[in-house]
């Protein structure tokens, strides 16, 4: 099949950013809950977000500048308090996360305009939003200068919360229906994790046996 290549050191920022919203799909959806050092709370979403580390538990956000080149709200409240909440995006609110991301004036209180609720936090300052059906409590671990178009957080997590049918608390098997995560396209674009399907990693012996399956089957 022909293709198409594209030099990254010929391409603007605009244009690599399109390229990589739409190449890496679907990125989960991290609605961040923070709070200032005033108290006042504050909830974001932010798709350029995965887990990096289990041991230690690490968690990354790349948070965009401003238009005019500052820290965002939540960026700036993580600064002033060291903490920050991940809450997980389901289905069931969906619409209020992305009135999270409407970019009202400074004394709006996104998360009441969402009809959210925050609650507080176990661990850290940071509440967690009630609605989600799980709530990572991060503490900030440091942050990565690679650039002006992206502050990079990893935080780690020290607590977990889970809606009560969203996990088996004893084999800590989390269920991804009940989760009905919700992550992000290119564009507008959002897709849901209720098509789901197993592909068991193969040891090398069931990929040997696999294999002389196929031979077998071929010569037969």
């Amino acid at each position: 099949m022909n293709s198409v290549s594209f030099d990254f050191n010929t391409l603007s920022p605009r244009e690599r950013y399109k390229i990589l919203i739409g190449t890496v799909v679907p990125r989960p959806i991290a609605l961040v809950s923070t709070v200032g050092a005033d108290g006042r709370a504050n909830a974001a979403p932010f798709s350029f977000f995965n887990c990096l580390s289990s041991d230690p538990a690490i968690v990354a956000l790349g948070v965009e500048y401003s238009p005019g080149g500052q820290s965002k709200d939540t960026v700036r409240n993580i600064r002033a308090t060291n903490c920050f909440t991940v809450n997980v995006v389901s289905g069931a609110i969906m619409n209020q996360m992305n009135i999270c991301a409407v970019p009202f004036d400074a004394g709006v209180d996104e998360i009441t305009e969402a009809g959210l609720t925050i609650a507080p936090g176990a661990a850290i300052a940071a509440g967690r939003i009630a609605e989600a059906p799980a709530a990572l409590e991060c503490r900030l671990h440091s942050f990565l200068n690679v650039g002006e178009s992206r502050e990079i957080v990893l935080g780690e997590v020290v607590y977990a919360h889970f809606h009560e049918n969203a996990i088996d608390a004893e084999k800590l098997y989390v269920d991804a229906t009940v989760l009905d995560a919700v992550g992000r396209m290119g564009g507008h674009g959002y897709a849901t994790t209720r098509d789901y399907f197993e592909l068991k990693t193969m040891s090398v012996a069931e990929y040997s046996a696999k294999n002389q399956m196929k031979t077998a089957a071929k010569a037969s």
